[in-house]
């Protein structure tokens, strides 16, 4: 999937819907990184659950955007977002009424939840009749296969990587680029879920693809972006969950990293909706993920991003240190103490690189 970057993409207005889950940052997760990274762009939230409250009240971010509790209150909004990504992906039934209004307001409804709205009889309608447009951001037609033909050796690949799912790889990509593009690199955030892909505008829905052809996909990311000097790829999931680990072994061997960003919270000792699996440890994580790596150049990890969001400022520091000092590696939590350390890491290896392959591409 392709379209314009941020910076040339049409202003949004957008009303992010929760409805009941405003507080829960891993479920709202979509609406939650839309008002770190666009907010600017959003207009209200809209849950009945928390109207009259903000933003920052519910969620931490967005400072005084305000919770509303009917569409209504935004009259200006021109986009409706799905702003949650729950388990299994479906769009909640009690949603259809005010899914139905903002098309007959002629409204843009947005949802990147693996049940297609514009596949729902009622809703396609409803789009037609009022001229609204539904789109539907993981919907795909990949079927290209990998190659590995044609990759620019001179662009530095990083991918970030996880103990779990929903634990902020994202973020942690968007925080890495946006930090070496304050550096004056040349780097280019690489959105490979819905939601860094209405951060972004541009990307594919890696989990949609079919499974043949999830690596191919993430080769052509790579491919239709490597002008750039880093790409910052942004992970999925981890390959030791037992239910999306296929997934992320596509999208690594698909990137092909010549370095990785590991992305933990600490606190959690499950995957995620899987409370009898415990997580592995960080260092059986990363022997994992450089064991694969081989297979697709020999990418390793070279820093590690806390999201340290359930911790006082004393306990996350301390986490800081105790990770550091275990792995060996430089390790920040990007949105509370700046990716500076992580940029460092990567800008290094990117000089490394740059300087061995000047002259030669593969």
């Amino acid at each position: 999937m392709t379209g314009p970057g941020p910076a040339d993409r049409p202003r949004r207005r957008m009303v992010l819907l929760t409805e009941g889950h405003c507080a829960d940052p891993v479920i709202a997760k979509t609406a939650s990184c839309l008002l770190r990274y666009c907010p600017d762009e959003v207009d209200a939230i809209l849950d009945t659950t928390a109207a009259g409250r903000t933003a920052a009240d519910v969620l931490g971010v967005g400072g005084a955007i305000p919770v509303i509790g009917r569409l209504a209150a935004a009259p200006h909004a021109t986009h409706l977002v799905i702003g949650i990504a729950p388990p299994g992906g479906r769009v909640p039934d009690a949603w259809r009424p005010v899914l139905l209004e903002a098309l007959a307001r002629g409204m843009t409804v947005v949802s990147g939840l693996h049940d297609f709205l514009s596949d729902d009889p009622e809703v396609a309608a409803a789009a037609a009749r009022h001229g609204a447009r539904i789109v539907d951001v993981r919907r795909n037609d990949e079927r290209d296969v990998a190659s590995r033909l044609g990759i620019r050796e001179e662009c530095t690949r990083i991918l970030t990587i996880g103990t779990d799912c929903s634990i902020g790889k994202m973020v942690a990509a968007v925080e890495l680029t946006r930090g070496l593009g304050r550096r004056g690199v040349d780097a280019k955030f690489v959105a490979t879920g819905q939601t860094g892909i209405m951060v972004e505008g541009d990307g594919c829905p890696i989990d949609r693809v079919i499974a043949d052809f999830v690596n191919g996909a993430v080769e052509k990311l790579v491919l239709a972006n490597q002008h750039h000097d880093v790409l910052v790829v942004e992970g999925q999931a981890t390959i030791t969950h037992p239910r999306y680990s296929g997934v992320s072994l596509g999208l690594l061997h698909g990137a092909m990293p010549h370095g990785m960003i590991l992305v933990h919270e600490p606190g959690r000792v499950h995957h995620g909706g899987l409370p009898h699996v415990a997580l592995p440890s960080l260092e059986r994580v990363i022997a994992a993920y450089e064991t694969m790596a081989e297979f697709s150049g020999g990418g390793k990890v070279i820093g590690v991003a806390l999201n340290t969001r359930s911790l006082d400022a004393a306990a996350a520091a301390a986490q800081r240190r105790s990770v550091a000092d275990r792995l060996g590696l430089p390790t920040a939590d990007p949105v509370r103490d700046g990716s500076d350390d992580l940029v460092a890491a990567v800008e290094r290896l990117h000089r490394e690189r740059r300087a061995g392959t000047r002259g030669g591409s593969a």
